[in-house]
């Protein structure tokens, strides 16, 4: 038996991978985060699959229904909102299972900055602009930052900020990183990246927080800030560069 740690996308149901589609349709047990994850990937599992709702479970309640599984000897889909590698709470879980000696493995999924990024249709990374991706969040009334991830510190680097659950406090977002990055920053906001009620919203760091408060946006979303996300005069990368040497292998 073992215990699948899936990720389900951003959002639209056709965004989860090949392989974590195959793996829902094998398990006996599907635990999934009912705010977050699409209700039709359900359809994927077996007609007598035991779903569970976690959104309301603790950590203990999840791990226990994990032990019930084991001990039945069914395989566990533990489904999750974009990648379990960031901001999932996956670590947690891991080490609870390995405490307990049952078996997992990962299935990567979209992560939500990739499909803000497809929305938004930009590269974050682009030659000569930027070639650093940062991805946080804030504190406020979540896990405490460790020291020297707040954001006057990472924006001092200039790289591209992607922030995960600070919509709420947009507003002090804004004025961390304004000395840094300046008003004129290219900044957007994307909730509900790949649904059909997602939003974009682009423009400034000296006007996004107006934008964000004027749409409502409070949560499923992830903010944006960087010099990327407005470049248009850059030079062409070096990977296709008809400069660059190539090595041509003989024909068989």
């Amino acid at each position: 038996m073992t215990v699948y740690f899936i990720g389900a996308g951003p959002g639209a149901a056709d965004l989860i991978t090949v392989r974590g589609q195959r793996t829902l349709a094998a398990c006996g047990v599907c635990l999934y985060a009912g705010s977050l994850v699409p209700r039709e990937l359900l359809a994927e599992c077996p007609p007598d699959a035991r779903l569970v709702d976690t959104a309301q479970l603790n950590l203990d309640q999840i791990v226990a229904e994990m032990t019930a599984a084991h001990g039945r000897g069914q395989d566990v889909a533990r489904l999750h909102s974009g990648d379990p590698s960031v901001f999932s709470a996956v670590a947690e879980q891991m080490r609870r299972l390995d405490a307990a000696g049952i078996p997992y493995e990962v299935v990567p999924g979209v992560p939500a900055f990739a499909a803000a990024a497809a929305a938004l249709k930009r590269e974050l990374t682009v030659p000569t602009v930027g070639q650093t991706v940062i991805l946080t969040r804030v504190a406020r009334q979540a896990t405490p930052m460790p020291e020297g991830e707040d954001l006057a510190t990472l924006g001092r680097s200039g790289a591209l900020l992607v922030l995960h659950l600070a919509t709420r406090y947009v507003e002090s977002v804004v004025e961390e990183l304004l000395p840094h990055y300046g008003a004129d920053c290219p900044a957007a906001v994307v909730a509900m990246a790949s649904r059909p009620d997602e939003l974009v919203l682009r423009g400034t760091l000296g006007d996004i927080a107006g934008q964000v408060k004027e749409a409502g946006v409070l949560r499923t979303a992830v903010i944006l800030v960087g010099r990327t996300l407005g470049a248009e005069q850059f030079r062409d990368s070096h990977l296709y560069s008809a400069e660059r040497e190539r090595q041509h292998e003989p024909c068989a």
